[in-house]
């Protein structure tokens, strides 16, 4: 019997996007992802042009560098096309409907519209029209500027797009001001600038009802000491909350990638009956429902959760006079809840902001990046992972204490979980570390948070390692052991054969590569923006 085609939802000329002439540029795009896009577009009215003409009404991109590499900078100018991020189209299919368009213009160069609309004569350069180009948000490769000071810089998540605040804080450190309308934006190293530059991610997860409980199953998993079965459930929630169709039958996810027979066969128990017997099979459990309950204490791992069930602990207040918990694990166990609730993005910035301008009041100059879902561009996080360099190679020594203490002194830090410091005078190697618990300014509420302090030479690995994902992190560790390396948040290391045939992990010369696209590139993988590593 020939294998069932996928259905496609049918198209509609009158739909969303119809009377739209589109042309993408595909460039810095993922194929499947891209693939979906050109989908949605075509079925929901809108008709995608292959090369660029005057007939195109909207030109999309992932920036204006990308897009100015495919059509001539006049003919962009000239044109009436909209050119807008990519993002508009994901937003709008999350909304259902056209969101606005202001927020999504990549826009270029006020001030050469301006003369070539004096070469053409043109009549439609109102002066209207040019003040509502200013209050657009302008992406310039991978820098996001805000083009007039009052700009609404929110999306219609409630997020924040640009920062403003600290645009005057590099200032001493960068050698020319880029002059855009009114606001002046001084170009900081870029590696410091990153996690600025994310864009929002926001899959439709319109599928929430499986997501939800596989998300369940990944944390079981976990608690069990099952890596394998944990990270294959993640992998396929990564691809299944980014579909933009509800899934209503099988034919639907058999040739999606990272979803096999058994996930395709829990998917479809999901969508007849809104549950899972194997979960219930897990919550009904009592050893595998301790397990992962203590399992989710910040602490305490597979075997030590284990542990405490055969000791006879069966509840958290069972776990609170357990003689052998560490100071750690007994904070973790004390702000239990507080370390679950996710923090809200807005909030993040918010604390990013506060680092950023004590670091610099500490040491100028010094790179704080947050990692993690952040930059990564998620709307919430479990955690903030912030990791620091300086550009100089040596500053960075001696400065972990100094930050550590200062944000103790205003309350930010309040309970330590880990804190070492392997960096000494004189040398190249080491990194600082510190795990604790830290307070939004004017809450109790505690939040977990990593800094983790790198000198200058392998602070790229270290800004790869924790801006994750988990997928993209494992897959960049197989492609260095294939090609005979073994990569941590430390470097890449040439790998020796242990007794057994396994790649053993004795540390040699660490290869020297500067920045995540190197790394990336050396490894051959294709190279993927923060925003993008959400697999």
């Amino acid at each position: 019997m020939a294998p069932k085609k996928i259905k496609s939802p049918p198209s509609d000329p009158q739909g969303m996007f119809s009377r739209m002439v589109v042309f993408l540029v595909e460039d810095g795009v993922q194929t499947r992802r891209l693939q979906i896009w050109k989908q949605r577009l075509t079925q929901m009215g809108a008709s995608i042009q292959g090369t660029f003409s005057k007939n195109v009404t909207h030109v999309f991109a992932v920036d204006a560098n990308s897009l100015l590499k495919k059509v001539d900078h006049q003919r962009l100018i000239r044109s009436k096309a909209k050119m807008l991020l990519y993002q508009w189209v994901q937003d709008s299919l999350t909304k259902g409907e056209k969101v606005p368009e202001d927020l999504y213009i990549v826009s270029l160069e006020s001030g050469e519209n301006k003369e070539i609309c004096k070469e053409d004569n043109r009549s439609d350069c109102t002066n209207s029209e040019f003040t509502q180009k200013k209050s657009r948000i302008s992406f310039e490769g991978s820098n996001i500027v805000n083009q007039e000071k009052k700009v609404d810089t929110k999306d219609h998540f409630g997020h924040q797009l640009v920062d403003t605040a600290n645009s005057s804080e590099c200032s001493s450190r960068s050698s020319s001001p880029e002059i855009i309308s009114e606001a002046v934006f001084y170009p900081c190293d870029e590696a410091a600038e990153t996690s600025k530059s994310s864009l929002l991610y926001e899959p439709p997860n319109l599928n929430r009802n499986i997501t939800t409980i596989f998300g369940k199953l990944v944390d079981i998993y976990r608690a069990l000491g099952d890596d394998r079965r944990s990270f294959s459930y993640h992998k396929a929630i990564q691809v299944i909350e980014k579909l933009p169709f509800k899934i209503e039958t099988i034919d639907q996810v058999k040739n999606l990638p990272t979803v096999g027979r058994s996930l395709q066969e829990h998917i479809q128990e999901i969508v007849n009956t809104g549950k899972l017997s194997k979960l219930q099979h897990f919550e009904k459990d009592e050893k595998v429902r301790t397990i992962s309950l203590f399992g989710d204490v910040w602490g305490v791992g597979p075997a030590t959760a284990l542990k405490f069930y055969e000791k006879g602990h069966r509840t958290l207040d069972d776990l609170k006079t357990e003689e052998s918990l560490t100071n750690a694990q007994r904070l973790g166990l004390k702000y239990f809840e507080d370390i679950k609730t996710r923090i809200p993005r807005r909030e993040v910035e918010e604390m990013d902001k506060l680092l950023q301008k004590v670091g610099q009041e500490i040491l100028p100059g010094v790179i704080i990046v947050c990692g993690g879902s952040y930059r990564r561009g998620k709307s919430s996080c479990g955690d903030m992972d912030i990791v620091i360099t300086h550009p100089d190679g040596k500053s960075h020594v001696g400065f972990l204490p100094r930050f550590v203490k200062r944000l103790k002194e205003m309350k930010f830090l309040r309970e330590d979980l880990i804190f070492s410091i392997h960096s000494e005078e004189g040398t190249e190697s080491g990194v600082d570390t510190y795990f604790g618990l830290s307070t939004y300014p004017g809450q109790e509420l505690r939040r977990r948070i990593d800094l983790k302090v790198y000198p200058r030479n392998i602070y790229a690995f270290g800004l790869v390692h924790w801006t994750g994902n988990d997928v993209v992190n494992r897959r960049l560790r197989i492609l260095a052991q294939a090609k005979g390396f073994r990569l941590d948040d430390t470097g890449l290391f040439p790998s020796t054969q242990g007794s057994e045939g396994k790649q053993g992990g004795i540390k040699r010369a660490n290869l020297k590569l500067d920045t995540e696209k190197e790394i990336f590139d050396f490894l051959g993988f294709p190279w993927l923006e923060p925003h993008e590593r959400n697999l």
